[in-house]
């Protein structure tokens, strides 16, 4: 894990340096505190607060903040692997959008909402890939050979039925109906719109599933999507006579709902033979082109919402569609999240561009580069010899481990660092290993570079810097604070049954209580055997022992309730109205060891009142400590310079 120290967690002496222009307003334990520092928080609680403090009840406040945050400091809090880890994370996920390219990120959006305008008509030559990095190198060579001999004037259709592995499309020479955008991988996406007619893609295409070698369609205008709902009588594998009779049972009951409408769903429940659509009404899912048989799919998308359509002939049967409703293509701004989405993910074309991007526009930022020998060495080694473990000893020992690989500015990083976390790689001597390479040292110049991005955030961007620091000092204080007061003051039970002692009177009842073990059984026998079990078990193995011996046939809970707070209870305990068992299974109840207290017996029984009181004496006594222990020092005159933010 790289040092965040170096490029965020130094962010804990802050680089407040930075801030040429901006003033120390306090001291804290000799660490300066800057002003923007404070005046951004001080902001920000006055806004959450319905009654605001005052600046110097606030600065009272935050004084303890800081001190306390010393105080994890000292404790090595900040020097803990897993702090370091999500303090790291955090600082990553906070400078990210500022390292966005807005302006490739919308126009890859503005492409994609192009795209949701056309539904298309697709073609294509599929084979699948497979676990084995070694049968997809074959599988590609195979497309290539079939790609080689399409261009050499081979027929597609032919191809297509004999080689492509697609058995939705192979049959038809390759074609896969109209289909829309969003619905299949963006590589097989971005070419299927951009081939003309008749035209066979230039390359074969990988998408996460296969490799494809696709044909171009026609185009038409996007429809969007329909609600239909719909009536069907089933032909598919039945004789002449019974799709007869099924064409005269279709008929009639198109007779039925022309005449009624309104019934279609009570008809099509009665009726349909699509048993799934007919429990709900005969309503089918929303559905974009391609995804119903033709001609179903036209007939939808010709009637007008609350047309009733005629009887409709697929391969399945016998339809009558009645739509219910149309969605229009979705607007850029309603497909711009989901287009954002899919374009982090590392399968998506696109993610590779936006990573290349921000790496070259900050390459240049802050002069970083690969360093061309050393990589042109790594990358014949791995052609010619595979990346196994020979390969990482070789490359991993000294000289060739010293190897500068990458720099940014003055600091570099040698193949030791690039093949780090290489582990047991076993790719052959291919391309496919110097492709490795060339990916290992992608990876590593551009984490250099995003570290020299966040630490010039931290000069540059006020309020980055102070979200930062807020979040790594806020979840100092937290830790710090478990520590000192929260578990301390809850491990400690000889403190804790002290305290109620000298305060039993904080903790008096207006109420009654009733305590014991409150049983629920599935009968008489069942609760017979429950009370003369319960007479040989102690008190405190009580519960547990009879959940266990009882199992199934009884409910066992631990009670401690007010008065009036629980309807089973009053009614065993303090005479309450009869009442019905919450569990039908269950019918018979009452208490094993029951009794009405006035006050609490022992601390148990107010144990989170008296846990939470005990804490505030830790925390007083911890405050005075650290008031003793960390000197503060404020700049008053910078501090009268302090604007409240309305």
């Amino acid at each position: 894990m790289k040092k965040l120290t170096a490029a965020g967690l130094g962010v804990c002496a802050f680089a407040l340096a930075f801030a040429a222009k901006d003033p120390v307003i306090m001291k804290v334990n000799g660490e300066d505190v800057s002003k923007s520092e404070f005046e951004y928080l001080f902001n920000k609680n006055s806004q959450q607060q319905i009654n605001p403090q005052s600046l110097d009840e606030y600065v009272e406040m935050f004084k303890l903040y800081k001190m306390k945050v010393a105080d994890a400091r000292a404790e090595g809090i900040d020097t803990t692997a897993a702090f370091l880890k999500e303090a790291e994370q955090y600082r990553h996920e906070l400078a990210a959008p500022y390292m966005v390219d807005s302006v490739l990120l919308n126009r890859l959006v503005d492409e994609a909402y192009d795209r949701s305008q056309e539904e298309v008509e697709a073609y294509h030559i599929m084979l699948f890939k497979t676990r084995s990095q070694e049968q997809n190198r074959a599988l590609r060579q195979r497309a290539d050979s079939l790609l080689q001999a399409l261009r050499n004037g081979a027929d597609f259709a032919t191809l297509a039925e004999k080689y492509s592995q697609d058995r939705g499309s192979n049959a038809r020479g390759g074609r896969m109906g109209w289909v829309v955008a969003g619905t299949y991988p963006v590589s097989f996406e971005i070419e299927a719109w951009k081939l003309p007619l008749d035209r066979i893609s230039d390359e074969v295409v990988e998408s996460p599933v296969g490799y494809h070698i696709l044909k171009g369609g026609h185009h038409r205008p996007a429809r969007g999507k329909v609600r239909a709902s719909h009536i069907l009588k089933l032909t598919q594998a039945k004789s002449p006579a019974s799709q007869a009779i099924a064409r005269r049972e279709i008929d009639s009951l198109l007779l039925e709902v022309k005449a009624h409408p309104e019934a279609f769903a009570k008809i099509a429940a009665e009726n349909s033979e699509d048993r799934q659509s007919a429990r709900q009404g005969g309503a089918l899912p929303p559905f974009g082109a391609g995804e119903m048989v033709e001609p179903f799919d036209s007939a939808a998308f010709s009637l007008m919402p609350g047309q009733i359509s005629d009887v409709v002939v697929s391969p399945f049967g016998y339809h009558i569609i009645k739509v219910d409703g149309k969605t229009p293509v979705p607007s850029r701004e309603e497909i711009k999240p989901l287009q954002l989405q899919r374009m982090v993910s590392p399968q998506d074309p696109r993610a590779k561009l936006i990573a290349r991007s921000k790496l070259d526009r900050l390459a240049k930022k802050h002069k970083g580069a690969l360093n061309d020998k050393t990589i042109s060495e790594l990358r014949a080694a791995a052609l010619a010899n595979g990346v196994d473990s020979a390969f990482l000893a070789d490359w991993t020992t000294m000289p060739k481990a010293g190897m500068t690989v990458a720099s940014v500015g003055k600091k570099t990083r040698n193949v030791a660092d690039l093949l780090a976390d290489a582990g047991n790689q076993s790719i052959p001597a291919s391309e496919e290993a110097a492709d490795f390479i060339d990916r290992k040292a992608d990876v590593l110049l551009l984490s250099m570079l995003t570290d020299a991005e966040e630490e010039d955030l931290l000069k540059t961007q006020p309020e980055y810097r102070n979200l930062l620091k807020e979040y790594v000092d806020g979840s100092l204080l937290y830790e710090v604070s478990v520590r000192k007061v929260w578990d301390k003051a809850a491990r400690d039970t000889e403190g804790l049954n002290r305290f109620f002692e000298a305060n039993r009177d904080n903790y008096r009842w207006t109420e009654p209580h009733a305590k014991g073990i409150l049983v629920q059984a599935s009968n008489d026998s069942v609760a017979a055997a429950i009370r003369d079990r319960a007479v040989s078990i102690p008190d405190a193995e009580l519960a547990s022992t009879l959940r266990k011996e009882f199992k199934g046939e009884a409910q066992f809970d631990k009670v401690l309730v007010a008065k009036g707070s629980n309807s089973t209870v009053d009614y065993l305990m303090f005479g309450g109205a009869p009442v019905n068992p919450s569990n039908t299974k269950y019918s018979v109840v009452f208490m094993l060891n029951p009794r009405v207290i006035m006050e609490p017996e022992d601390v148990n029984d107010v144990k989170g009142m008296v846990t939470s009181d005990y804490q505030n004496e830790y925390q007083e006594a911890w405050e005075n400590e650290l008031r003793s222990k960390y000197p503060v020092v404020v700049d008053e005159k910078v501090l009268r310079q302090v604007k409240t933010k309305k």
